[in-house]
């Protein structure tokens, strides 16, 4: 990859774009094992934010070629999606917590470990592009509330291991549809904005 800043539509975005979804396909499927094999909501939950972001990461690829309004329409089914996720980890965390979990919080932490590292790979990708259009900076939004949600699966893990409850567990994963949702809001608004320009 060439030094400094990429170039606007040149092949090192696309390039960047692919590994970015690469990445994100890879660690959504990690994800999902480990949270099923640890039983934990915040695990589970992380899965579907990636999985959501590699299909933001596919339509960015796609925007590469088109017009603004097509674009703009790619980061709002983006941005929709992002809180249609937010609301079904509501659902299952608020499931898990009538009928009970048992997570495996040694396990959330190496997981979180992993994904911290893979999602700032992805941000130091992302923000080497220059000149982002709306779909790049939904990208970029995704990956930074991924970090972000990771440093909450760490703690919540170690909470888990320390106090043998699932409690923290559950509030992780509260709080990444929180962070999921309010990313989703700004990106609808960023396209609504960038709309009038």
């Amino acid at each position: 990859m060439s030094e400094g800043r990429l170039d606007l539509g040149s092949a090192d975005k696309r390039r960047t774009l692919w590994i970015v979804l690469a990445l994100n396909v890879a660690i959504a499927v990690g994800f999902f094992a480990t949270g099923v094999f640890a039983s934990s909501s915040a695990l589970i939950a992380n899965g579907l934010d990636n999985s959501s972001d590699a299909l933001v990461y596919a339509l960015s690829l796609l925007a590469l070629t088109r017009g603004p309004v097509w674009k703009r329409g790619a980061a709002r089914v983006s941005g929709i999606l992002l809180l249609i996720f937010a609301v079904g980890v509501l659902v299952d965390a608020g499931r898990r917590y009538v009928a009970g979990s048992d997570p495996i919080g040694m396990t959330m932490m190496i997981m979180a470990v992993i994904a911290a590292g893979v999602n700032l790979w992805c941000l130091i990708l992302l923000k080497r592009v220059r000149q982002p259009d709306v779909n790049m900076r939904a990208a970029t939004t995704f990956s930074f509330n991924d970090f972000i949600s990771n440093g909450g699966i760490l703690v919540g893990g170690g909470l888990v291991l320390w106090l043998g409850q699932n409690w923290p567990d559950l509030v992780v994963a509260v709080g990444i549809a929180i962070i999921a949702f309010k990313g989703g809001i700004e990106i609808l608004h960023d396209a609504h904005h960038e709309a009038k320009h």
